[in-house]
């Protein structure tokens, strides 16, 4: 049996990862998908101290307490910072690493740096709510701009969607074990269209190893795509 913890993205939740989640606990595996501070189901706890460095704090706590062991850790867009993070925050306690379709910082940088002109185009929308910066606001239909394209899906996730503090999008990422986050392994699993907006190098290693897949479809691809994804988790929890 595999243990995954599986990290959301901006202004998602663990509600997004419901179909993977159960078609992994149908395999007979372990899940856990946590939303993170300020969001989804723990949006009433945003605040001024909401941040990245929160997030990943978030996903080591998760890990300590319910005492996880060689977990299978999954983070899906700004959730590649977060994993990031947490991996190299609780090495000991992750035997994998995936990005789906997920951001892939390196020591220094923030998710503006990594995705700058797509997130950048998110805070002319935003608005200052008792003190914080929120972007990616619900609102009808926005789970296009996440490439969701089933009017009931879209429908499901309007009443879901929360906004995001800017904060988490600018903090540049911290590693306190560098060499110890690089010993685990990584895998990648991304969408086809983004493949081309992906670092050459990092993409060419992972094909060579057998540590990439893609999938045709939108970014939300645990959403659009929810039995390839597992299929793929299921193979890396295997490999």
């Amino acid at each position: 049996m595999a243990t995954y913890v599986l990290v959301h993205g901006g202004g998602h939740g663990g509600w997004c990862y419901r179909p993977v989640a159960r078609l992994l606990r149908e395999a007979g595996h372990e899940v856990h998908a946590p939303s993170l501070t300020g969001l989804a189901d723990r949006a009433h706890l945003v605040g001024p101290h909401v941040d990245l460095d929160l997030h990943i704090e978030d996903v080591r706590a998760l890990l300590h307490a319910e005492d996880l062991r060689d977990v299978v850790l999954v983070g899906h867009s700004y959730g590649g910072m977060v994993v990031t993070g947490a991996a190299d925050r609780a090495a000991d306690r992750v035997g994998k690493l995936v990005y789906l379709d997920a951001a892939t910082p390196a020591a220094g940088e923030s998710l503006v740096d990594v995705a700058g002109p797509i997130i950048e185009s998110t805070r002319p929308f935003g608005e200052v709510v008792n003190g914080v910066e929120l972007v990616l606001l619900p609102a009808p239909g926005a789970g296009a701009f996440y490439g969701v394209t089933d009017p009931e899906t879209v429908a499901w996730m309007d009443d879901r969607l929360t906004g995001h503090p800017w904060k988490c999008f600018e903090q540049p990422l911290t590693l306190t074990d560098e060499a110890a986050f690089r010993a685990i392994p990584q895998f990648h699993v991304v969408c086809t269209s983004t493949i081309p907006t992906r670092g050459p190098e990092l993409i060419a290693e992972a094909r060579a190893e057998g540590r990439l897949w893609d999938i045709d479809t939108g970014h939300d691809l645990m959403l659009t795509e929810p039995r390839a994804v597992a299929d793929v988790l299921l193979e890396i929890a295997r490999a």
